[in-house]
């Protein structure tokens, strides 16, 4: 309504200006300034609002796709097991942040639509009949189907140019996190070369879309200025009908200046909801890809939830209160890995009791890693048994994987990780254990480097310590959390000798139950039991002497 009369403002100065009215105009200069600061807070309001709505949408649809993607180990199955989805983080990220962008933009004249046309239709048949009325709201229809048409087979080239942005953006990041590594290989050249590959890849899908988009585009602007000219053609017709012959010219051109914005404003509001077709395509591009990363998510989690039992209990990390003395009881168990029909190990059967040090060795493909991710349910076994009667977390069942994992934030984080709360107080007790842990870890001087426990760093931990450093860091951790059961796969493969042995009697002295995977000889004097894994799924257990 403001609007409107904002828009009948020209009109009043041409009525105005032909009678030649110092007073009446200086009053419509006042109320037409009044009028526009009126506008203009009130279209600053619903951008504010439009933005409001962004950050609240993409809250709420961001943290409902975490909670399914972090929930079991989802994230794990997507990126390493699942290949039917392509770059889940994009996803989860950028087309989140898109879609809720594109939604918002779309959101006001969603809303305001009904009542402005509503509104406008009424001035329109006011102003200009039915002939008038008629004649912009068969033309908004024709606008809409033709746009349906051209829009249709932008979707999917957007859904194709997704992807590709993120296989781009995800082979950056690899030369980001393996930098060092490349330098060592000289590999600039080569992966030079495999990073423009992708680029031109994408570059040609947006050359197609971009192709597909002229013609949408080209409808939408055509309509865009047609509207101008049939705002005129319409009030034309009552004029040459004759039915304005008795008006000034003054008169006749402040009725068709008031005339001339109804009709314009009308078509206006039909063009603006014609040219949406061009962000509805986006829409529906990242909506698709969202919809279908949700629907993958559900059903790896239904999955989950049905064969890890865990996972219907309790969360996946907690503080272990019971007294069991058993780990892992395996019954004939046999697997293989996801992407391969050839058996790792047949027929296992094993008990994993307190107190009884476990080795497992094997030559390399033989299936050692894969019995822990069996182990720590990340695969399925092929058939067979196994039950797992600790729960993971402090005082229960902890994996040190292969790789060292240090996540981002401060010294103190990376110590209790992977446990969320920081609850002591500086100088408490646990800032006590925590420096005596990195003390035996050999890690002391860590401290320094950082500043202190709770000083945040603005380097990355991966490029800063060397990997000897990352696995005593890992270690540390693992001390701090004193689990019953350690399960280490190659934990100290970084490490001297002298600084393993040191280590594994540490770990011994703090109660913990070893189970280690390794090569080195001088692991065997730690460990009660050996577990061989001998290939074609066989594999063989014997008794250790300790020194």
């Amino acid at each position: 309504m403001v609007i409107y009369q904002v828009g009948l403002i020209p009109s009043q100065f041409y009525g105005v200006l032909s009678e030649k009215n110092h007073s009446k105009f200086q009053e419509l200069v006042v109320f037409a300034v009044l009028l526009i600061l009126l506008n203009s807070t009130l279209k600053s309001v619903e951008q504010y609002v439009c933005g409001l709505l962004y950050v609240s949408w993409r809250t709420s649809l961001t943290e409902d796709l975490h909670r399914d993607y972090f929930w079991g180990r989802v994230y794990y199955t997507l990126n390493v097991l699942r290949k039917d989805i392509d770059n889940p983080d994009q996803r989860i990220s950028q087309d989140a942040e898109r879609l809720c962008k594109q939604l918002s933009t779309m959101a006001s004249r969603i809303v305001i639509s009904p009542f402005t046309v509503s509104y406008y239709t009424y001035q329109c048949y006011s102003s200009t009949g039915w002939t008038g009325l008629l004649s912009i709201f068969g033309y908004f229809v024709l606008g809409t189907i033709v746009n349906k048409i051209l829009m249709g087979p932008i979707v999917s080239a957007l859904i194709e140019q997704e992807k590709l942005e993120g296989d781009f953006r995800f082979k950056h990041m690899q030369i980001r996190v393996n930098a060092e590594s490349a330098a060592f290989y000289r590999a600039g050249k080569v992966e030079h070369m495999r990073t423009d590959r992708r680029l031109h890849t994408l570059l040609h899908t947006q050359k197609k879309l971009i192709n597909k988009e002229l013609w949408l585009y080209m409808g939408v602007n055509l309509f865009d200025y047609l509207g101008s000219i049939l705002s005129y053609v319409v009030i034309a017709i009552p004029i040459f009908a004759g039915v304005y012959d008795g008006m000034t010219p003054g008169e006749l051109s402040a009725l068709v200046s008031k005339n001339a914005f109804v009709c314009i404003y009308l078509i206006n509001c039909f063009t603006q909801l014609i040219d949406l077709s061009t962000t509805l395509s986006d829409v529906a591009g990242y909506t698709h890809r969202i919809g279908e990363l949700r629907e993958v998510m559900n059903d790896v989690g239904r999955q989950q939830y049905d064969y890890d039992p865990v996972l219907r209990e309790t969360n996946d990390f907690k503080r272990d209160t019971g007294s069991s003395e058993t780990a892992f009881v395996l019954d004939r168990l046999s697997f293989k890995s996801p992407v391969s029909e050839e058996p790792l190990v047949k027929d296992l059967s094993l008990r994993i009791c307190q107190g009884s040090h476990l080795l497992l060795v094997g030559n390399t493909g033989t299936g050692k890693t894969s019995l822990l991710r069996v182990l720590n349910h990340l695969w399925e076994p092929s058939s067979g048994s196994f039950e797992m009667t600790t729960c993971f977390g402090p005082r229960g069942i902890l994996f040190l994987p292969q790789k060292p994992y240090l996540t981002d934030g401060t010294l103190r984080e990376q110590v209790i990780y992977p446990l969320k709360d920081i609850y002591p107080a500086a100088g408490s007790v646990d800032d006590e254990r925590i420096l005596q842990y990195l003390e035996l870890a050999g890690l002391s001087n860590l401290v320094k480097r950082t500043g202190g426990l709770d000083e945040k760093v603005d380097w990355n931990w991966y490029d800063v310590l060397s990997p000897g450093e990352m696995q005593r860091l890992c270690f540390a951790r693992l001390f701090y959390l004193q689990p019953k059961y350690a399960v280490l796969d190659e934990a100290s493969s970084a490490l001297s000798e002298e600084a393993e042995d040191q280590l594994y009697r540490v770990c011994k002295h703090l109660g913990m139950t070893l189970i280690s995977l390794g090569h080195r000889s001088t692991l065997r004097k730690h460990h009660d039991v050996m577990l061989r894994l001998c290939g074609g799924g066989q594999w063989e257990l014997t008794k250790l002497k300790m020194d």
